[in-house]
């Protein structure tokens, strides 16, 4: 067992929209990312993700639903199989946390310029 310290975990890195594995447990990732401007409309198949905000603000769209306006310390489930797309207004980076089975495709079926096929631990 080890003590995870998210302040110096953020300070590893600076790109954004690029998931790192914290841990994992029960056969999920939790992971951290910076994220700032829009990410790319996606769902995916077969798992929920949870998103966790750590600083700034993050804003999701979802398909057929209200945009859901997150705040530092507040988060929500993204069902498997919902498109959304999150992003950030103002320019302003966002910190997040994400909970998510490990089998979870960065960008669900989607591919582009924003996917990141290869997570690594931090």
């Amino acid at each position: 067992m080890k003590k995870i310290n998210l302040n110096d975990k953020f300070s590893l890195f600076d790109e954004h929209w690029s998931p790192k594995i914290l841990t994992e447990l029960n056969n999920q990732y939790v992971k951290i990312a910076k994220v700032n401007g829009e990410f790319v409309w996606h769902a995916h198949a077969d798992e929920d993700e949870l998103f966790f905000v750590v600083k700034g603000r993050l804003l999701i769209d979802v398909k057929d639903h209200e945009t859901i306006d997150l705040g530092v310390g507040e988060m929500t489930v993204i069902p498997k199989k919902t498109q959304h797309r999150p992003y950030t207004q103002d320019g302003i980076e966002t910190w997040i946390m994400l909970i998510e089975p490990k089998t979870t495709r960065h960008t669900g079926e989607v591919q582009n310029h924003l996917t990141n096929n290869e997570e690594k631990f931090i």
